[in-house]
């Protein structure tokens, strides 16, 4: 740009992951420049000034000076400029001196495209004198063969190496991979809008009626290897005006994964015996992973043990208070680790709602977090307690007694909880809000059925099996699915009293509880005269005192 001559060096130090071609190199703001100018004794000339910094003597350096921000100097034209500022500039004068064009390049992640085997779309590639061509529109769609089985060949080919004629018209053979998983489902959203179109993937029409997905739920896995394409393939298809919505999801949830809660047990170096957790140190012990499915709290299942393994059939055991302590672990679920829960085997211990319940009980939707059975129990505890208000001893409990404030403000309280955190996908705290409102009404002998019934329809969505069932048994004939969604009546959520904290010099003494409509002067007044405020000045008469309406009253002396 300004004419003068740069030395231009060969050399393979740059990343191999980076990418191939010419590089500009700035060895005086970066560090694998930087140390490459100073083994070869290279120019290294300070281009950008850090904030609150003076330009210095780069020879001087230990090392670059990595500034993304500044001002330019030793820049002719850009000196004084911002980075920002500059780089504007300099893509400017690029395309008003015709030196080149300003362009925006994508890196797209490579997720492997290609599959070597039968399944997945075959790619509409053919080879002619061994140059890839692809197949005219009017051959499409390309389907798959008929192919004996679906392993490789003898000679190491693709399953499609198999099928006979796999070539075109004119015996060019067609490619014999075929693409990924992820290649026909990235697109699987936009052909739901309209499945029998046999001219093309979506009529414009049919997707400005559906336009974009309202809500994507997907694990973070899935997210990097799905719908990144989804993304990137419904921009070039908006590109090309064939579709009307720039972004394919309005909105995306990643969930976090579950990670497995790994066993345990500890073998006694050079024998068949194993030593129980606690007393592992007076050992030299070799940990070996057991089956979380034979370990019940921490307590192994000595008995299915000895079948897990035909090696462990005549094992020993050093035991504490007659039981055999595990260790534990979080790691990621994997068979090799034996940490993969069954479901099946919950279901059949505890029911599918306990099993929904407590995925949903374990934490954030969005955050990963440890599968841990030992705290299945609390929430098998809960539906158990839910179950004995409608029931106890087999007699049915529920009464249509008017509810009272406390009941109706208990109920409503929790239907507006509920109602925001679905909204909010904050499941783990609906299920904390449900057991909330069953211990109180547990509390006060609450069988209502004008209390109960809209407490089951707020629970049908995380626990469908029991709701279903108490649907029926508070006297509906129709699904509980079919029932009106409760709707927060804030009336019976006003308080009429508040519980003040009575504070003396900023310390809480006791607790004061007045009517909610009462005026500064009226709580002060009650406050002074009640008799515990007597006792703690013991005579001495307060500087002031300082009432919060609604929060606290200060007493200062």
């Amino acid at each position: 740009m300004n004419g003068k001559k740069i030395q231009i060096w060969i050399s393979d130090y740059v990343l191999a992951g980076y990418g191939t071609g010419a590089i500009m190199a700035v060895p005086a703001h970066d560090s694998r420049d930087f140390a490459f100018a100073r083994h070869f004794g290279l120019d290294i000339v300070q281009v950008v000034v850090p904030p609150n910094e003076n330009p210095s003597n780069p020879y001087e350096w230990a090392e670059s000076i990595d500034a993304k921000e500044g001002y330019m100097i030793n820049s002719g034209f850009l000196n004084g400029l911002s980075v920002k500022e500059a780089i504007a500039k300099a893509k400017d004068y690029v395309a008003e001196n015709q030196i080149g064009h300003v362009k925006v390049n994508f890196r797209l992640r490579d997720a492997i495209f290609s599959r070597q085997r039968y399944w997945g779309e075959p790619f509409p590639v053919y080879y002619k004198d061994d140059m890839p061509y692809m197949l005219d529109e009017s051959k499409l769609p390309l389907e798959l063969p008929e192919v004996d089985k679906f392993l490789p060949t003898e000679n190491g080919e693709p399953p499609l190496g198999r099928a006979h004629h796999w070539q075109t018209t004119e015996g060019y053979p067609l490619e014999l991979n075929t693409m990924p998983g992820f290649a026909g489902s990235s697109a699987y959203y936009l052909r739901y809008m309209d499945p029998k179109n046999d001219q093309t993937l979506v009529s414009y029409e049919a997707n400005q009626y559906w336009r974009n997905v309202d809500l994507y739920i997907g694990g973070t896995e899935h997210a990097t290897g799905h719908l990144i394409y989804s993304r990137f393939w419904n921009k070039f298809l908006f590109d090309l005006e064939l579709i009307c919505e720039d972004e394919p999801f309005k909105k995306l949830i990643n969930q976090g994964m579950i990670q497995g809660r790994s066993n345990f047990v500890y073998r006694i170096k050079d024998s068949n015996t194993f030593v129980s957790y606690n007393l592992k140190n007076q050992y030299e012990i070799t940990p070996i992973h057991v089956d979380v499915n034979i370990v019940s709290n921490d307590i192994l299942d000595i008995d299915k043990f000895k079948n897990w393994n035909p090696e462990y059939q005549t094992a020993d055991f050093i035991l504490e208070d007659g039981k055999y302590h595990c260790g534990w672990a979080v790691e990621k679920m994997s068979k090799s680790m034996y940490n993969v829960v069954n479901p099946d085997d919950i279901v059949d211990k505890y029911g599918a709602d306990t099993l929904r319940l407590y995925e949903m009980f374990l934490g954030p939707i969005e955050q990963s977090k440890p599968w841990d059975t030992n705290g299945i129990d609390g929430v098998y505890r809960f539906l158990k307690k839910l179950w004995s208000l409608f029931y106890k001893d087999n007699q049915l409990l529920i009464t249509l007694d008017e509810p009272t404030s406390e009941e109706l403000k208990l109920l409503h309280k929790t239907i507006k909880k509920i109602t925001f955190d679905i909204e909010n996908f904050s499941y783990n705290t609906s299920v904390s809000a449900f057991m909330i409102c069953v211990n109180e009404l547990f509390t006060l002998k609450c069988s209502k059925k004008s209390i109960l019934e809209p407490l089951v329809i707020l629970l049908a969505p995380f626990a469908p099996h029991l709701a279903e069932e108490f649907y029926h048994i508070l006297g509906h004939f129709e699904s509980v699915c079919d029932a009106k969604f409760p709707v927060c009546n804030e009336t019976f959520l006003i308080e009429n009293s508040v519980k003040y904290p009575i504070s003396f010099n900023g310390k809480v003494r006791f607790i004061l509880e007045l009517q909610s409509n009462m005026n500064k002067d009226a709580i002060e007044r009650i406050a002074l005269e009640n008799e515990q405020t007597i006792k703690y000045l013991a005579g001495t008469q307060p500087k002031k005192v300082i009432v919060v309406p609604g929060k606290i009253v200060n007493i200062v002396f």
